[in-house]
């Protein structure tokens, strides 16, 4: 990915951030993903009362984006509601596994559209479980 459109899908994270839904941790995590074909899937957090059944940001954008026939992902930018950096959790480390290429797939956190750092995903899961991959 350009390093000129980071910026742009930092924004795109944000405006997901605005529908997520977390009444109780009110933690609010916005993602947005960009396929190799230029197209962008937002996600952003949904929580529940029994937690377990609660989804990630980045795991909405890439559900939506798979159930969509989409399989081919460049990056991913993630945007949370404090003035931090917020790398993805294991679970939604080990779907980006699943879906995109550790070696060129960019996970960008940031803490505003100038403001981020960029990470491949054999980075941030150097001992990936995978399956002939």
């Amino acid at each position: 990915m350009d390093t000129a459109d980071i910026p742009g899908l930092i924004r795109e994270a944000y405006e997901a951030q605005k529908f997520a839904y977390a009444p109780y941790s009110r933690f609010y995590v916005g993602a947005a993903l960009l396929t190799a074909k230029g197209r962008v899937y937002r996600g952003c957090n949904i929580e529940n009362a029994a937690y377990s059944p609660a989804s990630c940001a980045e795991r909405t954008a890439i559900f939506k984006a798979v159930s969509e026939g989409e399989r081919d992902f460049a990056a991913i930018a993630i945007v949370g509601s404090r003035d931090a950096y917020l790398p993805p959790c294991g679970v939604c480390r080990q779907v980006m596994q699943e879906f995109c290429d550790r070696e060129t797939f960019q996970i960008i956190l940031a803490k505003a559209p100038e403001d981020y750092k960029v990470y491949r995903l054999s980075e941030l899961l150097p001992e990936a479980f995978c399956l002939g991959k």
